[in-house]
């Protein structure tokens, strides 16, 4: 399916919306737009030929022979997205979607003892934090090499969020942990920077606390959240084939300046994410008593799934319409033709008669004019002479 499945459940033109992998913004170019349709075209191609089979066999068994996987989200009384619009891109959606977006975000805890006093050793120029997730297992030796030997050149200190080895570069102003408090960090105030690969939660984290980030994306929807990020102007995004020491060095030197709008950004796009009437996780709690305590909620959802495509989309009714029309302009055509032919068999007519009449007066007539008898018997006879020619 494609981004946060609302292509499954709310209308999504493929003008504006940019489907999973095609890496455009909502504001799309001639090229965006063809490059948007055919990774829609593709997406379509492997749910249908790939994805769905594998999960039809086993609706089949346990569910309803009748129905398919599609239809089964489609018909779900609520969804909860992790989705906020201070991040994603505006869009058409639905009553039965519940936006949570950074849902699990809270406000800082205090750090342990060792990790508070490394923070406040920053002193003025603050503290880097750096995690890749936890899906993550490792990086590549020459990757951490290029991490450790850019830190060494910063003023800064670096909590690093890593399982393994250590570089062999590694200075005094690095902290590598197998595992880190990532959000009471971020809302630590001596954190200036959040070196990240883009995951949606450490995203959120980021917004939640007001954090800038770098985003150096690895894979899945890491791409598409980097193309936000980049839009929103809160981070700098460095791809992983660009990456060493100096780009990476220039890049963190580039977001933590105060003449760069990336702090300013973060901090209007954070207050925008907290003014809210209702927290996301407390949105999640209610909307989730409301499906229990009503026993589903139908009201909130569209019937439009169980359409055909053709009425979905009045395929019938534009060829409806256009037949009306085509029929319309037939007869009209044709009235027309009758009618030409009509007029035009009324002209020669017309015109026939009227060359009888010049040639009858181009004759001297028999008027009431009074003539000698001997004129008349002459006119009279030249008259019948004409006329018997």
């Amino acid at each position: 399916m494609n981004r946060e499945a609302h292509f499954a459940v709310a209308p999504s033109p493929l003008s504006y919306i940019p489907t999973f992998g095609s890496e455009v913004s909502d504001k799309m170019t001639f090229t965006d737009r063809l490059k948007n349709v055919l990774h829609y075209a593709f997406g379509q191609y492997v749910f249908h030929m790939i994805t769905r089979p594998v999960y039809q066999g086993i609706i089949s068994e346990f569910i309803d022979p009748n129905t398919d996987v599609l239809s089964l989200m489609q018909g779900a009384d609520l969804w909860l997205m992790r989705v906020d619009f201070v991040f994603e891109f505006p869009r058409p959606t639905m009553p039965n979607v519940v936006y949570i977006g950074g849902f699990q975000c809270r406000p800082s805890s205090p750090l342990p003892d060792e990790l508070e006093m490394f923070m406040q050793s920053s002193g003025e120029h603050g503290v880097i934090v750096m995690s890749f997730g936890t899906r993550l297992i490792g990086l590549d030796h020459n990757l951490l090499e290029i991490f450790a030997s850019a830190f060494a050149r910063l003023p800064q200190k670096v909590v690093w969020r890593h399982a393994g080895p250590k570089p062999s570069t590694v200075r005094n102003n690095t902290l590598i942990l197998d595992w880190i408090p990532q959000n009471d960090l971020l809302g630590h105030p001596k954190t200036k920077l959040f070196i990240t690969h883009g995951g949606t939660n450490g995203i959120y984290e980021a917004i939640h606390h007001g954090v800038p980030m770098l985003a150096i994306p690895l894979m899945l929807d890491q791409f598409e959240n980097t193309v936000r990020l980049k839009a929103k102007g809160i981070a700098e995004v460095l791809e992983l084939a660009d990456l060493n020491v100096h780009t990476l060095t220039e890049s963190v030197k580039n977001v933590l300046d105060e003449n760069q709008p990336y702090k300013e950004n973060m901090r209007k796009i954070s207050s925008l994410y907290h003014d809210t009437p209702i927290k996301p996780m407390d949105s999640a709690i209610f909307w989730l008593e409301f499906v229990m305590r009503h026993k589903g909620a139908a009201h909130l959802r569209t019937e439009s799934y169980k359409m055909p495509w053709f009425a979905y989309y009045n395929v019938d009714i534009v060829a409806f319409i256009l037949s009306v029309f085509m029929i319309s302009f037939l007869i009209f055509a044709l009235s027309c033709k009758r009618l030409f032919k009509a007029l035009q068999g009324k002209r020669k007519v017309k015109q026939q008669q009227c060359s009888s009449s010049e040639l009858g007066s181009s004759l001297p007539s028999c008027g009431p004019k009074r003539l000698s008898p001997v004129q008349e018997n002459c006119l009279c006879i030249q008259q019948n002479v004409v006329g018997s020619t």
